[in-house]
């Protein structure tokens, strides 16, 4: 009971945190008062949009052109999620970044198993004796 609660509280917590973040763009485009198509990427028109026509060819080319009223606009609704939750290693000064990643080396490896009957000499074969030494130098512990 206990661990699914916790699954809950912390999945609800992740999506929270996903939705405050989230950012996106919804484009429409509308023909008269008639919504035509909306999309997330970039709305399609209808193809009622004037053609604007370039006449260079007359010595008149200076003169200005009257324009054509269009019946269509795009309208665009743009939701800006945070973008300052949590900052980046590289904003940190040099001193911080070292400290925070000895910090992390020295934890991850403090849990670290260690054999506890670890014996270094566990395999190691005495030499085989030609002689008794003690014999030799008639050296005894008393």
């Amino acid at each position: 009971m206990k661990q699914g609660f916790h699954n809950a509280i912390s999945l609800l917590m992740a999506v929270l945190v996903l939705a405050s973040t989230l950012s996106f763009t919804v484009d429409m485009h509308y023909c008269g008062d008639h919504l035509v198509d909306f999309s997330l990427l970039q709305a399609k028109t209808c193809g009622m949009e004037p053609k604007v026509e370039h006449q260079s060819s007359t010595p008149d080319s200076c003169a200005p052109q009257v324009a054509q009223k269009s019946c269509c606009s795009d309208k665009q609704f743009k939701v800006d999620g945070q973008e300052d939750l949590k900052p980046s290693f590289t904003d940190f000064h040099v001193n911080e970044q070292l400290f925070i990643a000895s910090f992390a080396y020295s934890y991850l490896y403090l849990f670290e198993d260690v054999e506890v009957d670890f014996t270094p000499f566990q395999k190691y074969r005495p030499p085989h004796l030609t002689r008794d030494v003690q014999l030799l130098h008639e050296s005894f512990l008393i």
